[in-house]
């Protein structure tokens, strides 16, 4: 074909809303395949559905169809061609091509499911990664449908295993996608192995210029189907985006794992190294979390997938090319850890949400100078950008116990033995508790960490609306404990060990009174999650930093420092060197081997240590 298309069928963008009087069986839906979806869940058509499905069981028609994914492409175009299959034939007469290999999976499935009570039909998946023997010995045996990735099909094509001299139904499942992925040629080549009279249909998400020159060359005539506009994001997304400091980018991504405590999406990274570096940030943090990207074999990417879809994570990070062709279902959230170069990118990312007409949310964690590709992506999908503020952390505190309150509500009571049995004790055991307290016994013992960590966590700094950062994040006038500025006279320090290491002020104190022969002045006292800074007179804190700094608690050496040598303090640059002998001493230790629950500070045994003698202290 060179000339222009025809005029298109369009479909406004609010389609969804639209009430539909069709069934499947009025748009002709075949009784045996009407079972199977009837048993599936599936009862009324989905727009794309409406439109492709009598075009595809009319008369023999190109077809270009634009929609979203998680619109119904799969059941628009597998229901009326698999009831076209002449059963009888055992040779491919439908080839449907797909960019990856769990995309190829899941319609190679959702086929086999439609067609369930079709006797003698039979649908091969044909991807990298598997046996190609395994696939090569089911060809001889026949098949009807075959569901391929464009690189596994081409092996086979050079191999001489394949016939496609019998397919009459060529589909292009998310062209798009196989043409960003490099597939051009391939595609020319399969396309090359099929009769000219074949019937082709071509759904995709975007129109690039490459997917134009596909419908010139090979398709004829076709009718184009759009639903919404064309290029358009879905509308049942909701656009969100913080802007912060490039080193607070994962502190943000916490904050807003945290403040949607029911999360289950997608964090994409641009980067292996960067997916790999989040995922094992976000597993030591405790988070339910995994990732997945090209490095991983084909058995891990199985299993880190199987457990996505088992809902056993919260969150997949992912590059791009790990994720194309992702079907999941119930995707709540995607997030951008770095937006992506194009805006088409940006658009199959945030895909992966709202599905089936669901809804969803897709955010962005930006830079400051990342500010001018939100307003190119804003023009691109024609969608609006909802600018936010990090949510504090009484705010998350807050939304996390409303989620387990919510959780305790939902919860079936259903027959326990063994809590039958202990039941009346319990509650003779608490009944001096009354409701409110025993309420709050039990919130703060879930939450007692997420409350702790929020009211000592750093700010992040985030920018206005011009990109210029403000200098204090949303806890406003909270004072920043890692640039606090020493009193007169003071010098502020650093030390490795902060409160989820059970530190207190209490145990600090005695810790440098331990460490440190003679009297210290301790000043103020600042404790984080996972370090803290305290203050001593300028002239002990050469002192304070060589003593401290030669033991160990528990096999893990005290690192003492000047706050500012750590980036942080009163921004005087008196930076000491790693390299000077007077910040490695002969370490010691106070206490070895202990793996008690209640931390290092806890409990300790301690003696006389005398200056520059053998410190035989124990913890």
């Amino acid at each position: 074909m060179t000339g222009p298309l025809p005029p298109a069928l369009h479909f406004p963008s609010h389609y969804n809303n639209i009430i539909h009087l069709k069934t499947f069986e009025e748009l002709g839906i075949a009784e045996p395949v009407l079972r199977a979806i009837r048993e599936m869940g599936y009862e009324a058509p989905m727009p794309v559905q409406e439109e492709v499905i009598p075009l595809l069981l009319g008369e023999h028609l190109d077809i270009i169809a634009l929609a979203q994914t998680g619109t119904g492409k799969t059941a628009a175009y597998g229901l009326p061609i698999l009831q076209k299959i002449d059963i009888a034939r055992r040779q491919p007469q439908v080839l449907i091509l797909c960019p990856t290999r769990e995309l190829c999976l899941q319609i190679a499935g959702d086929l086999s499911d439609y067609s369930r009570y079709v006797d003698g039909l039979h649908v091969l998946p044909v991807y990298g990664g598997s046996s190609i023997e395994s696939q090569i010995k089911t060809l001889r045996k026949g098949v009807h449908v075959v569901v391929a990735t464009p690189g596994r099909l081409l092996d086979l094509l050079n191999r001489k295993t394949v016939d496609l001299g019998g397919v009459r139904d060529v589909v292009l499942d998310e062209a798009d996608e196989m043409l960003d992925m490099g597939f051009t040629d391939s595609i020319d080549a399969i396309l090359a192995e099929v009769p000219e009279d074949r019937h082709m249909l071509l759904f995709s998400a975007t129109m690039p210029q490459e997917i134009a020159r596909i419908t010139r060359k090979y398709m004829k005539e076709p009718r184009e189907v759009v639903i919404g506009r064309r290029n358009e994001g879905n509308q049942n997304i909701r656009h969100v985006y913080y802007m912060v400091h490039a080193r607070d980018k994962y502190a943000a991504l916490k904050r807003i794992a945290d403040y949607y405590p029911g999360i289950y999406g997608i964090v994409f990274c641009r980067t292996r190294k960067e997916t790999q570096e989040i995922a094992d940030r976000l597993i030591q943090d405790g988070y339910n979390a995994d990732s997945l990207h090209g490095e991983l074999s084909q058995a891990q990417r199985d299993y880190v997938m199987q457990k996505f879809r088992l809902r056993n994570l919260n969150m997949l990070v992912a590059t791009d090319v790990a994720a194309r062709g992702l079907d999941v279902d119930d995707l709540t959230h995607v997030i951008h850890f770095g937006l992506p170069d194009d805006n088409e990118s940006y658009n199959h990312r945030s895909g992966r949400t709202a599905r089936a007409g669901k809804t969803g949310i897709s955010i962005s964690i930006c830079h400051v100078r990342e500010k001018g590709k939100i307003r190119l992506i804003e023009k691109a999908i024609g969608k609006k950008f909802e600018r936010a503020q990090l949510p504090s952390g009484e705010a998350i505190c807050e939304k996390q116990l409303f989620h387990l309150a919510d959780r305790i509500e939902r919860v079936e009571l259903t027959e326990d033995t063994t809590l039958d049995t202990v039941l009346p004790e319990l509650v003779r055991k608490l009944d001096w508790i009354d409701r409110e307290e025993l309420v709050r016994r039990l919130m703060l013992l879930e939450h007692r960490r997420l409350l702790d960590y929020y009211e000592s966590e750093e700010t992040i700094e985030e920018a206005d609306d011009k990109g210029h950062l403000s200098g204090e994040g949303k806890e406003g006038k909270k004072r920043d404990k890692r640039n606090a500025v020493a009193e007169e006279g003071m010098k502020r320090l650093f030390i490795n060990f902060g409160k989820l290491d059970r530190m207190f002020p209490n145990k600090l104190i005695e810790l440098i009174n331990k460490c440190v022969p003679g009297r210290v002045k301790i000043g103020k006292i600042d404790l984080l999650p996972r370090f803290a800074f305290f203050e001593v007179e300028e002239a002990d804190a050469q002192e304070v930093i060589r003593s401290m700094s030669s033991y160990e608690v528990d096999g893990r050496r005290i690192a003492v420092d000047y706050a500012d040598a750590m980036g942080s303090g009163d921004g005087k640059k008196e930076r000491r060197s790693r390299r000077n002998p007077d910040f490695a001493p002969e370490r010691k230790s106070y206490r070895k081997g202990s793996k008690s629950s209640e931390g290092a500070f806890d409990k300790y045994k301690g003696g006389k240590s005398s200056k520059g003698g053998k410190k035989k202290n124990r913890w």
